[in-house]
């Protein structure tokens, strides 16, 4: 298998829902390689969801092709799919409460969850992602931040060599968002794909080795979080006044956005 080939790749990606006027996701060519911390950035109703949705299989592709190790995702058995890939999707909620602990463990169905590697593997999960003191609750008990920290621990606990996490960092607090941008960057760090969608800009361009930007449905520039935090670009997509300026601790780009009185978005 060529380099190229590993990881994810989206080629030509188009999304299109049913009776809708137009696609979610128009033409989109990226690739999320093992060993980078890839993040998928725009503005809501750019196409995010909609590109992790198509890798899930729950957004209809009606053209192009995604890849996982060089595999038609589409081919691919749900069991399979899921020991290639692990995903938190944006939204979901347990149809009746269920113990943090096994809720975690749902992450080894593709495995054999009742073997001693599971148990090892949803501990070691709930440790990694600040969960562990949770372990005995019930998943109705949980807040947003902490129900955002067991469904983290499901996906390492999957064991999966490509991770995928839209918006993980929602409801979480400073501390818990660094501690999730910080796993994701050792993640890669180990040789994972990592790709993560995210609003928060400033710690994507901290932690993040490649940035794909989109925009109603395209990529409207990709590269290193430098190339891609420019601020004319950044203001005509997000259409917003912004200055780009440099973090003084860690030297990389940090956004902010300009009060503007009055104004919304157009």
């Amino acid at each position: 298998m060529t380099a190229a080939a590993r990881g994810l790749v989206f080629a030509d990606v188009v999304v299109r829902y049913p009776r809708a006027a137009e696609a979610a996701v128009r033409g989109v060519r990226f690739a999320a390689a093992p060993g980078r911390l890839t993040a998928l950035v725009g503005p809501n109703g750019s196409g995010k969801s909609s590109t992790v949705r198509a890798l899930l299989g729950r957004a209809p592709l009606v053209a192009g092709r995604i890849t996982a190790d060089g595999d038609d995702v589409v081919g691919l058995a749900a069991r399979e799919r899921a020991r290639r890939v692990a995903v938190v999707p944006q939204r979901e909620s347990p149809t009746f409460p269920i113990a943090v602990r096994e809720f975690v463990a749902l992450g080894r169905f593709a495995w054999d969850e009742r073997s001693e590697a599971t148990r090892t593997a949803v501990e070691a999960a709930l440790a990694r992602a600040d969960a562990a003191a949770l372990a005995d609750r019930d998943t109705e008990t949980l807040s947003g931040g902490e129900w955002q920290r067991v469904r983290v621990a499901r996906a390492l606990a999957q064991g999966a060599p490509t991770v995928v996490l839209d918006e993980p960092t929602a409801f979480l607090d400073v501390a818990h968002e660094m501690a999730v941008f910080e796993l994701l960057r050792a993640l890669a760090d180990e040789g994972r794909t990592v790709l993560v969608v995210s609003h928060q800009l400033n710690l994507v361009a901290r932690f993040a080795d490649h940035v794909v930007l989109l925009h109603r449905g395209e990529v409207a520039a990709q590269g290193p979080p430098a190339a891609v935090m420019d601020g004319p670009t950044l203001e005509r997509v997000y259409d917003w006044p912004l200055v780009v300026s440099r973090d003084p601790a860690v030297g990389a780009p940090t956004l902010v956005p300009l009060r503007v009185p009055g104004r919304r978005p157009g």
